[in-house]
């Protein structure tokens, strides 16, 4: 699809197309642009850095319906990124040059995403933003995704988390590459989520900077969490939200024996156990992000997402 863009006085040729694999690291440029842009405007100086684009390649590779660009004189101007898995639809991305906005590039893009929501057959549609993009909400709320909780990045560094840390209930054992475990995975999710991310988790094992944990009491598998070399906790689910405090706790302890300098996590304001351990350890807030979600998702008290592309 073509249009004209017109603005002060010049024109050009804007074009949508589906996303190829040759265009994710000018897309992961734009991103990084476009958030740090906002970031910096926002008070919070820059925030992003370029990242090799695997997840973006993966979801690519599994469903291509949910990646596009816009382009104008041959550039790359926006991108958006959804995926599909189960019955949840999610906004990965959704981004345009900052020098482009205000020409309905952004909506034109979101529109070509619901439509892949719409073939995916998904009961529920979902995403994370910025909690200060007032415009790019107003967009998702005229599309039907509502704010649900606010979600905290949080962060310390490693000496500062451990130091006495209550000595939690749970254990955590490493994940195997059997059928059981996945099994088991899906079990935690449905019961975290209500839904399955049985294709996620299969990406999830196979990257190498990533480490999969069950928490278990006694011998039963009562949670799951990652962690990334990084020192990053996520995502991280449980079967009950009473052991969501202990669950974090184990994950804290498991992250410091890292060699990672900090510790992160994504909390939403619904897992107030999670929330308050943090605190206490001496995790300050780094990012406040908003959940939105459409009518009847979205109520986390299980579950500790992994950064606002992955959920």
């Amino acid at each position: 699809m073509r249009l004209a863009l017109c603005g002060w006085g010049c024109s050009m040729s804007l074009a949508y197309r589906p996303a190829r694999a040759d265009d994710l690291a000018a897309t992961d440029a734009l991103v990084v642009d476009s958030i740090n842009e906002l970031t910096v405007r926002h008070g919070f100086g820059p925030m992003a850095a370029t990242s090799p684009p695997n997840f973006q390649l993966f979801s690519l590779e599994d469903d291509p319906g949910g990646l596009w660009v816009a382009e104008a004189g041959g550039d790359i101007v926006g991108f958006a990124w959804s995926w599909a898995c189960g019955d949840i639809w999610f906004l990965a991305q959704l981004f345009v040059d900052p020098g482009r906005q205000g020409h309905g590039i952004g909506n034109t893009l979101l529109e070509r995403t619901m439509e892949h929501a719409r073939r995916s057959g998904a009961a529920h549609k979902a995403l994370i933003t910025f909690t200060f993009n007032r415009v790019s909400q107003g967009l998702y709320m005229r599309h039907g995704l509502f704010p649900k909780t606010p979600i905290y990045l949080l962060s310390a560094a490693r000496e500062r988390v451990t130091k006495a840390l209550p000595q939690p209930r749970l254990r955590a054992v490493e994940m195997d590459g059997s059928a059981a475990t996945m099994k088991k995975l899906v079990e935690i999710d449905v019961r975290a989520l209500g839904v399955s991310r049985e294709k996620h988790h299969r990406y999830l094992r196979a990257d190498p900077s990533t480490t999969g944990v069950f928490f278990l009491a006694g011998s039963d598998a009562v949670g799951y969490g990652y962690l990334s070399a990084s020192g990053h906790i996520g995502p991280l689910a449980v079967t009950r939200p009473d052991i969501l405090r202990d669950a974090f706790a184990t994950a804290l302890l498991v992250a410091a024996d890292r060699s990672a300098e900090k510790v992160s996590a994504f909390l939403p304001g619904t897992c107030q156990s999670a929330l308050g351990l943090a605190v206490d350890q001496g995790m300050r807030i780094t990012f406040p992000m908003l959940l939105m979600a459409s009518p009847g998702f979205g109520d986390w008290t299980q579950y500790l997402p992994r950064n606002p592309g992955f959920m």
